[in-house]
């Protein structure tokens, strides 16, 4: 294997102040490896032009601005613009911890693919919401580790908030297509129909700030539900009982509180148990009492969010053959 240099992919869309602590993120890295960050400002009518001048002395920057097609295609346009051999994508709303590309250089060093993934984590400093939100997103009882807990390391579907990608990958898949969100299964799937592997690359997380309200979260979670029956449909073989499990959750909960006007009240001592166990596991990884509540609040949010969406997509595409691109125009760019 010939040696890696890395260019960093960051789209923005009017987040300055995101750009500005994930870049002194990356003056604080350990480790003499040679790198680039390439910043895409998307159309962005508040740019981030300012803040990357004055990182400019410290850190290799190169800085683009496009007009608005998504950040699915920014990254895109980034990667042509790079010099590295190995890409590696984050959202505008992480922040590195000081060993990412230190893991990161040593596992490919060992172990390379062509494709990784890396989980997210919740900075102690972050806001008693952004802690809750993140536990629902990320833990194994919520959504089975499939952000990058305790799930599967091989066959793994990289999230962009932190994913790498070769030159040699990107070229060969074409990069990221026209949907959002989505476009990073829908890649991955790609790459592993290209014969190409990915891979969780457990120490390389990030801290993943998600500037973000329980509607915004509600809204994200939807269209998440939405996209993945269109996956399936582009993706056959991807198709698992595994995607229903929110849409059943919600609709069981509906039914439970319903059965408890005539007395039966057994179907909701299930899920009082399950909140429980969610409750506890909370406290015991956020150690605060208020997240572990908001967490609760998260994880209903979520469940009824994203159940509704795939329920809806279901309906449209694979019940009515309606075509995605006219039934949810808000999901393209």
């Amino acid at each position: 294997m010939k040696d890696i240099l890395f260019s960093f992919i960051i789209p923005v869309y009017n987040r300055p102040d995101e750009v500005r602590e994930l870049l002194e993120s990356f003056s604080k890295l350990d480790g003499q490896f040679p790198y680039e960050i390439v910043i895409i400002e998307d159309g962005s009518s508040i740019t981030s032009e300012i803040v990357v001048k004055t990182f400019i002395d410290c850190l290799d920057i190169s800085y683009y601005f496009k007009p608005n097609s998504g950040p699915g295609d920014s990254r895109n346009f980034g990667m042509q613009q790079a010099k590295g051999n190995y890409f590696i994508i984050l959202d505008s709303d992480v922040i590195l911890p000081t060993n990412y590309l230190t893991a990161v250089k040593k596992f490919l060093s060992t172990s390379y693919y062509d494709c990784f993934g890396g989980p997210d984590a919740a900075h102690p400093s972050f806001t008693s919401l952004q802690k809750a939100i993140n536990f629902a997103m990320t833990s194994f009882i919520t959504t089975g580790g499939i952000r990058g807990g305790e799930k599967q390391v091989e066959e793994f579907q990289p999230r962009s908030f932190n994913m790498g990608l070769s030159k040699k990958a990107f070229e060969a898949s074409g990069g990221f297509g026209k949907i959002h969100p989505g476009e990073d299964p829908d890649l991955s799937l790609r790459l592993h129909q290209l014969g190409f592997k990915t891979t969780l690359i457990k120490d390389a997380f990030v801290y993943h700030k998600r500037r973000i309200s329980w509607s915004k979260f509600y809204k994200q979670v939807n269209k998440f539900g939405m996209v993945r029956p269109i996956l399936n449909q582009w993706h056959p073989d991807s198709k698992s009982i595994v995607y229903w499990f929110p849409t059943l959750f919600s609709l069981g909960l509906i039914v439970s509180v319903v059965l408890m006007i005539f007395n039966i009240t057994l179907p909701i001592y299930f899920y009082l148990s399950y909140l429980i166990i969610a409750f506890i596991l909370a406290l015991i990884s956020c150690k605060s009492l208020l997240v572990a509540f908001q967490a609760l609040i998260a994880i209903l949010v979520q469940f009824f969010g994203y159940g509704y969406g795939f329920l809806k997509s279901v309906v449209n595409i694979a019940v009515l053959r309606r075509n995605p691109k006219e039934v949810f125009p808000n999901l393209f760019f």
